[in-house]
């Protein structure tokens, strides 16, 4: 299975340029039906603003975006090239502008809607889809911070602990990597600390970059 980036959820911010209010706004979707309810969505919440501009990014390779009035490649390709730039997929923005009666101009517009665009995706964060390997790990207490920060550097996610006579981790790691930290936990611990692999799961979940 594929792995991708996507947006890890809901994300929004906005600025002011020259007196022109720009929103900016990103969720993850699905599909082009998704999507498009979304920007119609905002479209009947912001039905009194100058221009809703747009764009969408699907792994199924369909990709659309709009000007929404505003002129030709200021606005939804600009926005669209952020999204492809930061690596997105499964994604949708609306950049919503209330005019504040200053032109920004070509290059202007270019620079608001790409902001525009950026600041929601960092707004969302980005999780990686991928197949991931679920472990258990089991360790002395006196290991317990060294097989955290292993796991943060081979880019695992701590799921869950438990603390009793020893600690108990659930660890996901990137499935191509699995067997190396594994193998990396046994020697660092001279043998002491045996993980193991209980399953597999494709999702997503929030990375760093």
């Amino acid at each position: 299975m594929e792995e991708y980036l996507v947006p890890s959820g809901y994300g929004e911010d906005e600025f002011v340029e020259k007196k022109s209010r720009f929103i900016g706004r990103v969720w993850p979707v699905e599909t082009e039906e998704e999507a498009l309810a979304k920007i119609a969505e905002m479209k009947k919440q912001h039905y009194d603003a100058t221009h809703n501009c747009w764009a969408y990014v699907l792994k199924s390779g369909a990709m659309r975006f709009s000007d929404d009035g505003e002129p030709g490649g200021t606005a939804g390709n600009p926005m669209m090239q952020v999204l492809q730039k930061e690596n997105l997929f499964n994604v949708c923005c609306v950049v919503t502008r209330y005019f504040g009666g200053t032109l920004l101009g070509a290059g202007g517009l270019v620079r608001a809607y790409t902001k525009g665009a950026k600041i929601a995706i960092d707004a969302a964060g980005k999780s990686m889809k991928r197949v991931w390997s679920v472990l258990y790990i089991p360790c002395p207490y006196s290991f317990y911070e060294r097989v955290k920060l292993e796991a943060e550097a081979f880019g695992g996610v701590i799921r869950d602990t438990q603390f009793g006579a020893e600690v108990e981790l659930e660890i996901l790691v990137a499935q191509p990597k699995a067997q190396e930290f594994l193998d990396k936990i046994l020697d660092m611990t001279s043998g002491t600390v045996e993980g193991m692999e209980t399953s597999q799961e494709y999702r997503a979940f929030p990375v760093e970059e």
